[in-house]
């Protein structure tokens, strides 16, 4: 009689719509060996599984390594299609609920959620080996077939909804570029009190002029050329310089933008403003901030003079001849690559800002109607 070899998990047992599954710890340095993902190009119907994107396992890994000391990852969860024995420490009370879950050897197990962090550990290993004696929950569910394994898949992604930008930046201490929004938000004196920090498209109703995602692809375009200090990057400037620096620039483009001013003083709505002008759209902020970086290397005086030529700028949106095909479309606001460098151009233009070999072509083309759509 041949032998019979098991997996034996220690576990925690709980029910489901009246069905058993196990809880379990497992270390990394067995989860590439026991989960196998089935790479198959089967089609859709045949798979339990979406096809393994390999194109987001290396910045996982790389999460992973850089933050082997401060990193947080989320159960697998798998289906078990073989044997499966639970023997639990007692029979009664909670005794009955802890025990061992024994898995035939033979049996297969099919990731129904978690197959990228099961890659990412894969190589993350690799670089680090000494990560796999920590451990990773696993969810166990006896597997019941095909039709069973497609539908957990379809139920465990049913309802998940991707964190909103602006919150996802509210809630990241790792990125400097975050932190630089963040305090830009909170201590600038014409953001505070009006940025939304979770929304990342603000309502008609809201009080909110601005939101966090919106300043952030700003200050990324202010800064661009700026070396960071960060956990990799010893020289550069520090998180508070920068966002120093974005803060004294984004004061003075306020000083010359009295609808604003207004707005911080509520002497007018958030909404009006919104509503008329457009120079609190994500697409004119990203803009204004490529115009500040071509500022960066002048005195505060020299600074101060350019910006003042924002006052001479007609925001409305009804102004149509200076936004339309720029950061407009048939009157409404659009913000793509192209928007973004046709609307820093013109504001460059108005305030004597000489445009880039690029910018300049691009600018030729929008004057040929290359560009409008």
């Amino acid at each position: 009689m041949t032998a019979s070899f098991e997996y034996v998990f220690p576990s925690i047992r709980g029910t489901q719509a009246g069905r058993q599954y196990y809880v379990s710890m497992c270390p990394l340095k067995l989860i590439p060996k026991i989960f196998l993902f089935d790479e198959e190009e089967l089609k859709p119907e045949l798979r339990a599984q979406r096809l393994l994107n390999r194109s987001r396992i290396p910045e996982i890994a790389r999460y992973l390594v850089r933050n082997k000391d401060d990193y947080v990852f989320s159960s697998i969860t798998a289906s078990i299609d073989g044997d499966v024995n639970f023997i639990p420490l007692g029979d009664d009370g909670d005794e009955s609920l802890v025990g061992s879950l024994r898995v035939d050897m033979q049996s297969h197990f099919i990731i129904n959620d978690g197959q990228h962090r099961r890659a990412a550990i894969e190589e993350a290993l690799k670089q680090h080996p000494a990560l796999g004696e920590e451990t990773l929950s696993v969810v166990f569910f006896v597997d019941r077939g095909l039709n069973r394994c497609q539908q957990m898949f379809a139920d465990l992604n049913r309802y998940a909804v991707k964190t909103s930008l602006s919150l996802g930046l509210c809630y990241d201490h790792r990125d400097a570029q975050a932190q630089i929004s963040r305090l830009v938000a909170m201590k600038s004196k014409v953001f505070s009190g009006l940025v939304d920090m979770e929304k990342s498209a603000l309502s008609v109703r809201s009080r909110k002029l601005f939101t966090l995602s919106s300043i952030n692809s700003a200050n990324i375009a202010m800064l661009s050329g700026v070396e960071l200090k960060t956990e990799d990057k010893t020289d550069g400037m520090s998180v508070e310089d920068a966002a120093g620096l974005c803060i004294d620039f984004w004061d003075e483009v306020a000083t010359n933008i009295p609808e604003w001013e207004l707005v911080s003083e509520s002497k007018i709505t958030a909404g009006d403003v919104r509503e008329e002008f457009i120079h609190s759209h994500a697409v004119v902020l990203q803009a204004l901030g490529a115009v500040c970086n071509r500022l960066i290397n002048l005195s505060m005086r020299n600074r101060q003079l350019k910006l003042s030529g924002l006052n001479n700028i007609d925001w409305r949106r009804t102004n149509s001849k200076a936004w339309e095909g720029r950061c407009m479309s048939g009157g409404r606001v659009t913000k793509a690559g192209h928007n973004v460098t046709l609307t820093s151009n013109y504001i460059k233009m108005q305030l004597g800002i000489s445009l880039t070999p690029d910018e300049q072509r691009t600018e030729e083309a929008f004057k040929r109607g290359e560009h409008v759509k």
